[in-house]
């Protein structure tokens, strides 16, 4: 047999180094891609200056619409007793700048048995990651028919910091996240992916691909509140889990794009509820500027 020629030899030797060391940059630049592509943001990455186009809010497990109004309807346990429940949920064309942040102006209403308990004013925002947060509440809670406390947060003021509501793409086996924090009411909400892939039918429809998420308040970890979100949708169910006392069951019943003739109905009742949060919460509320109507949507601050 002929010994191999030496430069051939050397040649074959210097082109295996040079691709295993190709190999391993390549390798090395992957896992760099793979971490940057996987960081998972948390409340701690809010960051006011990545709010480009707020009120524009796209992400596919949480678009919310103005004009967009989502009905549901079921039951939860009231002391010794199981009550009907039925929320609607609106996203109103109204703006309101809370942190430095232009946020889009949701309208929330609870029911309890066919009687509002509950009206509310919820602030959104989409950063520039598609990460959707909510930057404040203000909730009037209600007990046959008298206000009984309004347990509002607004980020930046009196120590509250805006949250998460929902990530740009969750995943499982991520971290959980604060949810919003309002010290001075006690409100912190944390949530995490439960499950992802899933399907779930509710009196609307049948989806599949559904993210669930687990949500809780920090000072009651052990009762669980799941949250089914269908893309393109968003939340389509509310079930429970662990020791929640009020075993909350919702189901969405409707979903519709209301008319601009509903939508002025719509932005004058927010308002109205509006202007009686600058009356009862001076100190905090008082301390925003006013909701703008829809020419703001889509503007920075």
């Amino acid at each position: 047999m002929r010994r191999p020629h030496v430069a051939s030899a050397a040649a074959t030797l210097l082109l295996v180094l040079f691709a295993s060391a190709c190999g391993r940059a390549s390798s090395t630049e992957a896992a760099t891609a793979t971490t940057i592509a996987e960081k998972v943001v948390t409340e701690k990455d809010f960051n006011r200056d990545r709010f480009s186009d707020p009120t524009t809010i796209d992400n596919q497990w949480l678009p919310l619409n103005p004009g967009a109004q989502l009905v549901y309807e079921g039951s939860a346990i009231d002391g010794d007793r199981r009550i009907a429940r039925r929320v609607i949920f609106t996203v109103t064309d109204l703006t309101k700048v809370i942190d430095g942040v232009r946020t889009l102006v949701a309208w929330d209403r609870d029911y309890n048995d066919g009687q509002l308990v509950e009206p509310e004013l919820v602030f959104f925002a989409q950063d520039n990651d598609g990460h959707v947060w909510t930057l404040g509440q203000y909730p009037e809670e209600y007990e046959d028919g008298e206000l009984v406390k309004t347990p509002a947060w607004i980020a930046g003021l009196q120590g509250a910091k805006a949250g998460l509501v929902m990530r740009a793409q969750p995943r499982m086996r991520t971290s959980d996240y604060s949810q919003g924090l309002g010290p001075k009411v006690e409100y912190a909400d944390r949530a995490k992916v439960h499950k992802t892939g899933q399907e779930t039918c509710v009196a609307f429809g049948c989806y599949r691909d559904v993210l669930v998420t687990e949500e809780w308040d920090a000072a009651e970890p052990a009762a669980r509140q799941l949250k089914y979100y269908a893309p393109g949708v968003g939340n389509v169910r509310v079930g429970w889990a662990g020791h929640d006392a009020e075993q909350e069951g919702l189901s969405l019943v409707n979903l519709t794009q209301l008319s601009p003739e509903a939508m002025a109905e719509v932005r004058r009742q927010a308002l109205k509820l509006e202007q009686r949060a600058y009356v009862i919460s001076k100190d905090l509320y008082g301390r925003t500027a006013p909701a703008e109507p829809a020419s703001g949507i889509g503007q920075s601050p």
